[in-house]
């Protein structure tokens, strides 16, 4: 994900990065060439009458902006609910840090807290290896113990196992009498409220937007692109590759965008910090736990995460 401060507005004309611009450049390149190409051979194409009128190009060029309107906010859509998850985790993760050191009495049960808190956060990491489809052994072998990490190392959903390890030491810590029956009931609600948030970010990553509506509109985005140069050649003349590529960008970038958002939890640099939010989580919960907690320095104010 990027984050900068916004610049001026003639400097925002010219940035590189975080644009879109570096892969669709090549298409745009080859867009102009053929553009190029039409200018040239016009007189061929008039003498067998393969003009357009460009009437056709303003009435289709209005309604295929509709569908892209559409495409992007259901890309948005998805980005945006992945973060409202994401930041519902980050606000649960806290409630049951709190409730671990305000409800379970503190004698003799600081190891115990320590693994439970580790624990927690052992699952948001697994959750963001999960999405992402990485390995999330490191992560596992830093916060658990031997006997804990091999139980969830093979697991296919290591996230809902280690909740269940949690819930498991929330019983262990009912049968020693240290928490009532309602305190339990308590930290319960936190987890099922964790599980739906694990559920929740799998919709999104294993439900993508239909592949068939995807295909539609990439297809009569580019045949749109590559027949404006018939529609204006005759009266842009030889203006008519500059004005379709600049055309072309507008429509290019806006399905480029929403292919990159429609995923939220990949590794593009539109998509969410995952790596940060992650370590933010951690951080917060040390200090819940009243242990030093890792602070990441920002460098340039540009980040990609």
């Amino acid at each position: 994900m990027i984050i900068k401060t916004k610049s001026h507005w003639f400097r925002m004309l010219f940035e590189w990065k975080g644009s879109v611009l570096p892969q669709l450049l090549p298409r745009l390149i080859l867009l102009f060439f053929f553009a190029s190409s039409v200018v040239y051979f016009q007189k061929f194409f008039k003498t067998y009458n393969l003009s357009i009128d460009p009437a056709i190009f303003t009435l289709f060029g209005v309604a295929l902006a509709i569908f892209l309107g559409f495409r992007n906010n259901a890309s948005y859509e998805r980005w945006w609910e992945g973060r409202k998850l994401w930041g519902a985790l980050l606000n649960d993760s806290r409630s049951i840090a709190r409730q671990a050191h305000s409800l379970i009495a503190s004698d003799n049960y600081e190891i115990q807290r320590t693994n439970l808190i580790n624990t927690l956060i052992a699952t948001v990491h697994s959750l963001r290896h999960q999405l992402r489809f990485t390995n999330s052994e490191s992560d596992l072998k830093r916060l658990l113990g031997k006997e804990d990490c091999a139980k969830v190392s093979n697991a296919q959903f290591q996230p809902i196992m280690l909740l269940q390890m949690m819930a498991d030491q929330i019983k262990d810590v009912k049968k020693e009498n240290r928490i009532t029956s309602i305190e339990q009931l308590a930290f319960e609600e936190n987890f099922n409220k964790v599980s739906d948030i694990i559920g929740g970010c799998e919709r999104i990553a294993s439900t993508p937007i239909p592949y068939t509506y995807s295909v539609l509109l990439h297809r009569t985005v580019y045949i749109y692109c590559f027949l404006l140069p018939f529609g204006f050649v005759q009266t842009l003349g030889w203006m008519t590759p500059f004005t379709i590529v600049f055309i072309a960008y507008t429509f290019v970038a806006l399905e480029a965008i929403a292919d990159e958002l429609e995923d939220p939890f990949g590794l593009q640099p539109n998509d969410l910090a995952l790596d940060a939010m992650s370590q933010m989580i951690e951080n917060t919960l040390l200090e819940i736990d009243q242990r030093p907690a890792f602070h990441n320095q920002k460098i340039d104010n540009y980040f990609i995460t």
